[in-house]
């Protein structure tokens, strides 16, 4: 009963996220609707797209966090507190909660940063091509805030081949039984 009603608060708390900056300013912005995944209520719930000036951003954010965010920056290899992380649990976006990443999707890639071979939900992360450092990447973010994540690569391990590599600053993990879930 406990994990039924912290489900039901959790999907009325993604929900009701974005009405929080509720006004006249805002209406257009609460009018963007989104559907994502959730974990904790096992289903789609729906919410607003999250969308913030640069300066509410660099307000609410500490600065490394800012930096790879809103700045598409990438921390440096094994600094991160998630990339030995084998706790079981979510990994979730630091500047909004949406669910990313769920435990069971990591592995140890090698490459020093946090990698998964799949998200949550192809619903709650966005892809953009990214053509900085001279290269070709496929850059991921937060499908509700923009927020940057980190990259996919295509050389992941199966079942899906896909290797997300995300920045530790990027992400909260929150402990949790998923076999409950």
């Amino acid at each position: 009963m406990e994990r039924m009603i912290a489900s039901l608060v959790m999907a009325l708390v993604l929900i009701g996220a974005g009405f929080c900056f509720a006004g006249d300013k805002e209406e257009s912005k609460m009018n963007d609707r989104i559907k994502i995944w959730s974990v904790e209520a096992g289903g789609f719930v729906e919410t607003t797209r999250i969308e913030k000036s640069d300066a509410e951003w660099k307000a609410e954010l500490p600065p490394e966090v800012y930096r790879i965010t809103r700045g598409h920056g990438t921390e440096m290899a094994c600094s991160g507190a998630h990339w030995k992380n084998d706790g079981e649990g979510i990994y979730r976006c630091v500047a909004c909660g949406t669910d990313l990443f769920v435990s069971k999707t990591k592995y140890s890639s090698g490459t020093g940063w946090p990698s998964f071979f799949e998200p949550v939900n192809e619903a709650n992360i966005g892809t953009r091509r990214d053509m900085s450092l001279g290269m070709v990447r496929s850059e991921v973010h937060c499908e509700r805030c923009g927020g940057h994540l980190g990259h996919v690569f295509n050389d992941g391990p199966k079942p899906t081949g896909d290797r997300y590599c995300i920045n530790s600053l990027s992400l909260d993990f929150v402990e949790m039984d998923l076999d409950e879930q």
